[in-house]
């Protein structure tokens, strides 16, 4: 069982208890995959705000491009090691970058302070191992919203945002690499296996008790 690396933040939350390896929201996680791995099929997330995300992805870089000078295209390619696999967004020469597409105005961290880079702190770190990078770079991207995913009653004001500066329009923070993290990833994987095949155990040895 390899995590992926959009999940990190999940299995890397501490438990409450000092007694306990796994906090509640990682174990819920693994059940999942578990459950998944069973009875083959995937859980999908259906929802405006991932749908833009996903179709706006190619604007979104284009404005970053814009606003850094820069060129980059989406990357393709999906890397795996012994713990974790995942696909960057962008794999530049010295960095990888990760860019997310806000749903609104109300939505896009307008300053790096305002930022909860606990989101998303530990999705970058698996991606500066896998693609050997010293450095990531999480980017906030502002573009409107397409219409077919607004309602009539939707405030136009916070989602056409192409009037408004480019350079206003991005958000970024950096991370730089911590190969100590990188160890407790791994430690962590490793604790979240050995849950995955107890708990794959404890459905495939249940019996019913009839009475």
């Amino acid at each position: 069982m390899k995590i992926r690396s959009s999940a990190l933040g999940k299995i890397m939350t501490n438990p409450r208890k000092k007694s306990e390896t796994l906090s509640a929201t990682c174990k819920t996680y693994i059940k999942e995959l578990v459950k998944e791995d069973l009875f083959g099929y995937k859980s999908t997330i259906d929802s405006k705000y991932l749908t833009k995300g996903i179709d706006i992805e190619d604007t979104s870089i284009d404005l970053y491009n814009e606003v850094r000078g820069t060129l980059y295209l989406k990357n393709t390619e999906r890397l795996s090691n012994e713990f974790i696999t995942g696909e960057c967004d962008i794999n530049a020469e010295d960095k990888i970058i990760d860019i997310k597409s806000s749903w609104s105005l109300e939505t896009f961290p307008a300053s790096p302070e305002d930022v909860n880079n606990k989101d998303y702190e530990w999705q970058l770190r698996a991606y500066m191992w896998l693609y050997d990078k010293p450095k990531a770079e999480l980017a906030y991207c502002m573009v409107s919203t397409p219409d077919y995913l607004l309602k009539e009653w939707d405030n136009l004001d916070i989602h056409k945002v192409d009037k408004h500066d480019p350079f206003l329009r991005v958000t970024t923070i950096s991370f730089e690499r911590d190969t100590e993290k990188e160890e407790l990833i791994k430690e962590r994987v490793k604790d979240c296996r050995e849950f995955y095949n107890e708990y794959k155990d404890s459905i495939l040895n249940k019996q019913l008790i009839l009475n």
